[in-house]
């Protein structure tokens, strides 16, 4: 008997293969990180940050301007000359026209240009952070959702196996019946008992559907494409505890943005003190110029030349709004703090906590595979015994209530030890991500 539902499991988990195509773990990642728009998102926040990077944003270098300036003004004017003599001049036009390119170079803000620098390298750093942190989440929704799809197929085919002993119930009764040797209530109850299998079934093919919308929807493709998952978990059960937390501290992506925006804040505090220095700025031209007067001394004029010069500034009273804009900075690098320490804090206890319950989960695979053993050799005998008629319905049901809750279970628990371990290694940055 124990052959036969090895064949039938077998024979369920071949058609569903036969019916759609099987998607691998692998390819589903592969998908996730080509298709997922969380991370098309992230990638292009990260080229944002790679941009902004540069010796010009961080102001560096030069600005320089050509400008063109054309001023024209037709006037009527009434003059009297020294002599007495009146003159009326209708629409009078004025003609003035400059023309160069100017440069204006800071070449002293009080440090704060190369402060400003090493923060958008820092911003760049924070977002490649922030990128593995969007693929890892990404990633690991891939991996639990998927084995989500393999426990439910492994439930499937166990009640698969559970209806096709409940029409072997209902096919014996029915025997029985016929030749007197049973009542019609048997009968009846089988037929009950087979209607709630299927009825069971239904829902659970249900969620199945559903589970893989959900999985379509995370690689981000037709939510109606059909396909199947591979019929097994394997667990990895040789993570140590010191290596997690060891990765933690070096790989963890959370953790790394966390400590990127506490140097953030404190190249925003150096920016912030630099206003207290001097401002140095050189500025330089070369511009044309060109005039027309028809009515004065001097009725044209050209001119062309080389203008420079620099400018200084020296900070010396704003309202006291420097002090307060230092200690607001101060504060912001406390608070870059307490969150860094909040971050470390909250990840110890996840990976703590974590890692209990996959100890806990491993322990409960082996008991409920043991289990699963007792209660399929149970129902072998149990199916014997009714055939020959030597057992009640209700202890026939019961036996095989208690195959098929020890098939969910056993299911159930090699799903939660995979779980704990997908989270286990996104914590510590190590998932695989091939």
């Amino acid at each position: 008997m124990q052959r036969l539902f090895q064949y039938i499991i077998l024979f369920f988990l071949v058609q569903w293969s036969a019916n759609a195509q099987t998607l691998t773990l692998e390819q589903a990642i592969q998908l996730a990180l080509e298709n997922n728009y969380d991370i098309k998102i992230a990638k292009n926040n990260l080229k944002i940050d790679e941009r902004n990077n540069t010796i010009g944003n961080s102001g560096m270098l030069p600005i320089v301007n050509a400008n063109i300036t054309n001023n024209n003004t037709i006037n009527n004017i009434n003059l009297t000359q020294a002599n007495g003599d009146e003159r009326e001049l209708e629409g009078v036009r004025n003609f003035n026209l400059n023309y160069g390119v100017g440069l204006d170079w800071t070449i002293f803000d009080g440090f704060r240009m190369f402060a400003r620098k090493e923060q958008l390298k820092t911003l760049e750093e924070q977002g490649k952070a922030e990128l593995k942190l969007a693929i890892l989440t990404k990633v690991g929704d891939v991996y639990a959702t998927y084995f989500d799809l393999v426990q439910q197929q492994l439930q499937i085919a166990a009640l698969d196996t559970a209806i096709v002993v409940s029409k072997e119930r209902l096919r014996t009764a029915e025997n029985r019946y016929s030749i007197g040797k049973a009542s019609k209530l048997e009968v009846l109850n089988a037929k009950v008992d087979l209607n709630t299998d299927i009825s069971v079934q239904l829902k659970q093919q249900e969620l199945l559907k559903q589970t893989k919308i959900r999985l379509n929807e995370i690689l981000a493709r037709d939510l109606a494409i059909e396909f199947q998952v591979t019929n097994a978990i394997t667990i990895d059960e040789q993570l140590n505890f010191e290596e997690l937390q060891t990765n933690i501290e070096n790989q963890n992506p959370q953790l790394q943005a966390q400590v990127l925006a506490k140097r953030v804040a404190e190249l925003q505090l150096k920016q912030t003190k630099a206003n207290r220095y001097p401002n140095v700025q050189i500025n330089t031209a070369y511009n044309f110029t060109r005039s027309e007067s028809p009515f004065g001394f001097i009725t044209q004029s050209y001119g062309r030349g080389f203008v420079y010069g620099f400018t200084a500034s020296v900070p010396v009273f704003n309202g006291f709004n420097q002090n307060r804009n230092e200690k607001v900075a101060q504060l912001e690098v406390e608070n870059a703090q307490f969150q860094l320490e909040q971050q470390k804090m909250n990840i110890s206890a996840q990976l703590n906590s974590a890692y209990a319950s996959f100890q806990t989960n491993l322990q409960l695979i082996k008991v409920e595979e043991a289990n699963l053993e007792i209660a399929r050799e149970n129902l072998d005998i149990t199916l014997a015994k009714f055939k020959i008629g030597t057992i009640t319905t209700i202890e026939f049901r019961t036996a095989q209530q208690n195959y098929l809750d020890a098939s969910v279970r056993y299911a159930n628990a090699q799903y939660l030890a995979k779980l704990t371990e997908i989270n286990l290694k996104e914590l510590a940055g190590s998932l695989s991500l091939e």
